[in-house]
């Protein structure tokens, strides 16, 4: 008989699997909206994944246990799971220049794969509350942290491209600095092959820094404008 509880292939360790598969691609879901590296399918592989594991490491080895002579412990596939998953993480943490990027995916994947060994390991209120809780915190601290800095200087990066050798770069400055906007810090780098240089600025001040994107946008010579960090040419 392959199919049953006894066996550990029973219908509740089916409603666990799914459970992990639902609950994964939901936090997967809104990384993929999001447009992030690690979307629906990576977090849902690894959810489903990670109870599999838990799973087989509960009921894969019954037929090799003998009472009093060998010990099963469950918990040792958790910890290796939690460890393992270090790789992934490392994949899609990156840095440019000072900006780190992907740390939020990163963490998202690890918690993903806790939520799939708690969905395995018979733990589905724990499941349901931390997935609920994942997106607390995505949707709403980061509303709450903007809501209480409000009104103080705020650190901006900005990303500029223009003409070369028409003093473009001086006037970007000056708009910025004239917007009420501090330069603290400023990297320029020529793009190979054009006439035209892209720029980093790093800028603190009060208000939007898209306003103050727009606002650049408009000096002659500036060909194009966007907040964050440059993009590397392909």
């Amino acid at each position: 008989m392959w199919f049953g509880e006894e066996t550990g292939q029973g219908w509740l360790q089916v409603s666990e699997l799914g459970l992990a598969f639902g609950l994964s691609a939901l936090i997967g879901f809104e990384r993929e909206i999001r447009q992030k590296s690690a979307g629906l399918r990576t977090h849902t592989i690894v959810g489903l994944g990670a109870a599999l594991f838990l799973l087989v490491s509960k009921y894969g080895f019954g037929d090799v246990l003998t009472q009093g002579r060998i010990v099963l412990d469950p918990s040792r596939v958790a910890a290796q799971v939690a460890s393992g998953l270090g790789f992934l993480g490392a994949g899609v943490i990156f840095v440019r220049r000072d900006a780190v990027r992907g740390l939020t995916t990163a963490a998202t994947i690890w918690l993903t794969a806790a939520v799939g060994m708690a969905a395995a390991a018979g733990l589905p209120l724990l499941a349901v509350l931390c997935t609920v809780a994942h997106f607390v915190v995505l949707y709403g601290l980061t509303p709450l942290a903007h809501l209480l800095t409000r009104g103080g200087p705020t650190q901006q990066r900005l990303s500029c491209t223009y003409l070369d050798g028409r003093g473009v770069l001086r006037d970007v400055v000056s708009r910025c600095t004239g917007a009420g906007w501090a330069v603290t810090g400023l990297e320029t780098s020529p793009v190979p092959g054009a006439p035209v240089v892209r720029v980093a600025l790093a800028v603190q001040g009060r208000g939007s820094a898209t306003a103050l994107a727009a606002m650049l946008g408009e000096l002659p010579g500036v060909t194009e404008v966007y907040t964050g960090d440059p993009e590397p040419d392909a």
